[in-house]
């Protein structure tokens, strides 16, 4: 008998690559305000550096174009007025959290600010918000209480006090993931994390900005999360907007193009260097008025 025969092996059939879900862009409405009283005096922000002040003019420019990029992408932008003794109104995201028509107000913890959580709750309340809530304890608004289609996500640790996770959960009656913020950079959550797709619970986020136990979290509720690098966070790139297509963020958060690209986005780069220095950009412009 000759040896046995040796079978056949099929040729390898290379991997498609897989592909990207397919996006869907949803019409959004945004609250926002000019900073036609910008400045940098007094700041307390982290990122504020006091010998180069902000531009007024070339500030309000670039929010313009912000505007202008909601407009085009089929989005309403809503204008709060300024006030001439409230430098920091245009960070309108500050100022409140919008979900399911009922708006939870905002406490800031720097008294400068204090007055805005009134004016946007009067806004609000004249434009047909009818269930609004004044806190007791301390939130800054969206930029702490990010929205997902299953969860509320809280950020802690600079700036809104834990027990304001509570009472929101109490007004909105959805569930609130606490996160701790460790990094003073990253003293919002905003600027640690953004809601890729509000419809989807995807979102992206810096882990070194949050503690241990909070990635962990973050690891198990988002498996599939995009997380970003010290680059591309420290360019405000997670202080992003997303309409669930159209992922708008800072041009400088170049990085971030590619692997948006990936998963099926189509980034929009805007320049919002001025706003920058007074510690928001994108997302802290842009309060979602949900519902």
């Amino acid at each position: 008998m000759g040896p046995p025969r040796r079978a056949r092996s099929s040729p390898a059939v290379p991997e498609e690559p897989a592909l990207a879900p397919a996006r869907r862009a949803t019409p959004r409405r945004y609250l926002m305000c000019p900073p036609a009283h910008f400045d940098l005096a007094g700041s307390t922000d982290p990122w504020t550096d006091q010998d180069k002040p902000a531009d007024a003019a070339l500030a309000l420019a670039q929010w313009e174009a912000l505007c202008e990029v909601y407009r085009s992408l089929g989005h309403t932008v809503e204008l709060l007025p300024p006030d001439p003794t409230l430098p920091d109104m245009v960070f309108t995201a500050n100022g409140a959290t919008v979900a399911d028509g009922r708006v939870f107000g905002a406490r800031f913890a720097h008294p400068r600010r204090e007055p805005e959580a009134e004016l946007h709750l009067e806004w609000l309340a004249a434009h047909g918000f009818a269930h609004l809530h004044v806190p007791v304890h301390i939130n800054e608004g969206e930029s702490d209480l990010q929205v997902t289609a299953s969860w509320l996500l809280a950020g802690h640790g600079f700036r809104t006090n834990p027990l304001a996770h509570g009472e929101a959960q109490e007004f909105f009656g959805r569930p609130v993931i606490g996160l701790q913020l460790v990094d003073p950079r990253f003293h919002h959550l905003g600027l640690a994390l953004a809601v890729l797709d509000d419809a989807a619970d995807e979102v992206a986020y810096y882990p070194p900005a949050f503690s241990a136990g909070s990635r962990e979290v973050l690891r198990r509720l988002f498996p599939d999360a995009l997380t970003v690098g010290e680059q591309d966070a420290v360019a405000f790139g997670l202080n992003a907007v997303s309409d669930g297509l159209h992922v708008v963020l800072p041009q400088t958060a170049a990085g971030l193009y590619g692997p948006l690209r990936e998963r099926g986005f189509e980034p929009v780069g805007v320049d919002l260097g001025e706003l920058h220095k007074g510690g928001g950009s994108v997302k802290c412009c842009s309060l979602e008025l949900r519902g």
